[in-house]
């Protein structure tokens, strides 16, 4: 039940990044295909941050480390390009705009997660 609480949650986040961001885009939103494509986009890029980014950060670590992290906001917002390749639908300009996505994206997720008054589940 957490699980789809927190795909929700991230695909709310998806849409709310959508509307602020001109440079990112889910396509239309006068029908569902919009709503589905964030659900969709949401779960990649769980997955992509989940499986792919620790090697990426694992690969990347001298770098990582000798730029003291800044590295990776590199990582993530070519985690976010990756998304859009996978996603069809999900359509992100450029490189830069990724790098926008992903750190508004941390942004309104953290403030959406934070809603819940951080319980936990027991």
């Amino acid at each position: 039940m957490k699980l789809l609480v927190r795909l929700i949650i991230s695909a709310i986040a998806v849409l709310i990044c959508d509307l602020l961001l001109s440079g990112v885009s889910l396509g239309d939103m006068g029908d569902t295909h919009g709503l589905i494509t964030a659900l969709i986009t949401a779960a990649v890029l769980g997955l992509l941050n989940a499986f792919l980014k620790p090697l990426l950060i694992l690969f990347t670590l001298p770098v990582t480390v000798l730029t003291l992290g800044l590295f990776l906001l590199v990582i993530n917002a070519c985690v976010v390009l990756l998304a859009a390749e996978i996603v069809d639908g999900f359509v992100v300009k450029s490189f830069w705009w990724a790098l926008g996505f992903s750190l508004l994206l941390s942004v309104v997720q953290g403030l959406l997660n934070g809603l819940d008054g951080g319980r936990q589940e027991q």
